[in-house]
């Protein structure tokens, strides 16, 4: 009879491979996303040649006309205090709800659409301190709400941040730093083969920052044009977008050149979410938004009209 106290260990081992191989084969349920059953074979390919963001990442540059958005801001400043921020989240976060197939991300070889439609936004801790850390903030989006209820939030985030308040992600940096070099390696290598089998859990993740729908940076709000931004492999943001500041370039307008407001927004989107398509209409949804937000973002002034949910083109 075979000795099993020393077959034991090896057979343990053996044993836990094959769990854990299982169960990443057959694990497809996510806190944050519901798995995507039908996938063109074209695109599920890519997933394994390309797997991850950065190998497949697509950059896309914008240029919004940007004299109407620059007199909504005067106008809107005073009662919802507003700027540039404001604005562009808000019209990204109607561009993706209306292009639903841009908040799905992929992991661990499969895709998922998202549950809880989010955008994160970095800011200075400190107004006008140039030595002032970053902030990071990510706020869940909601189809019914109006212009100043978002602008609302964002500055609460702000006050918060300002504060002096340590946040979720401040106890994470602290944590990691109590970590020797090789600890903090394992935990980060942990950390992914448990996401990449669906089994990392969701308190790890639910309020980090970069699992999120996109990722926003006001690069104009440090004097700074805007620039193309890797994708991060950690998270499931599948688009960063950079802005600038609003600068005088020359345009052409009615087949002539004349001197415009231009603000530029440059775009990282992971390729293996869809094709360029939805992506595109969801770039001109934001565009179409920021040329004209007195239509679209409204919140002028008492009148009912001008206080409507900005999510106007899918069905509830």
């Amino acid at each position: 009879m075979p000795d099993l106290s020393a077959m034991l260990p090896w057979h343990w081992g053996a044993v836990v491979a094959v769990v854990l191989i299982v169960i990443a084969h057959f694990k497809t349920s996510r806190a944050d996303g519901i798995l995507v059953g039908k996938v063109h074979p074209y695109r599920r390919l890519m997933w394994f040649v390309m797997p991850t963001r950065n190998e497949c990442v697509v950059y896309y540059e914008d240029k919004i006309r940007a004299e109407n958005l620059i007199a909504y801001l005067d106008d809107v400043r005073p009662t919802l205090g507003c700027n540039v921020t404001h604005a562009y989240v808000a019209a990204l976060n109607v561009a993706i709800a209306e292009s639903p197939t841009m908040d799905q991300f992929v992991l661990g070889r499969r895709m998922y659409k998202r549950k809880v439609r989010s955008i994160t936004f970095s800011m200075k801790r400190k107004a006008k301190d140039a030595k002032a850390k970053i902030a990071v903030v990510r706020m869940p989006m909601d189809n019914t709400e109006t212009f100043a209820s978002l602008a609302g939030r964002i500055n609460g985030s702000i006050s918060h941040q300002r504060s002096g308040k340590k946040t979720h992600t401040d106890k994470e940096y602290q944590l990691f730093d109590l970590l020797p070099r090789t600890g903090l390696r394992f935990f980060v290598w942990l950390f992914h083969a448990l996401d990449y089998i669906n089994l990392l859990p969701y308190a790890f993740t639910k309020e980090d920052a970069l699992y999120t729908s996109a990722v926003v940076a006001n690069l104009g709000s440090l004097e700074m044009d805007s620039a193309y931004h890797h994708l991060y492999e950690w998270g499931t943001a599948s688009v960063f977008a950079t802005v600038g500041q609003i600068k005088d370039e020359a345009v052409v307008e009615d087949g002539k050149v004349v001197a415009a407001k231009v603000l530029t927004v440059r775009y990282s989107y992971d390729e293996r979410i869809d094709d360029g398509l939805s992506t595109r209409k969801a770039i001109r949804r934001v565009n179409e938004i920021l040329r004209d937000p007195h239509t679209h973002l409204g919140c002028l002034g008492e009148d009912e009209t001008t206080h409507k949910p900005m999510v106007t083109r899918i069905e509830r």
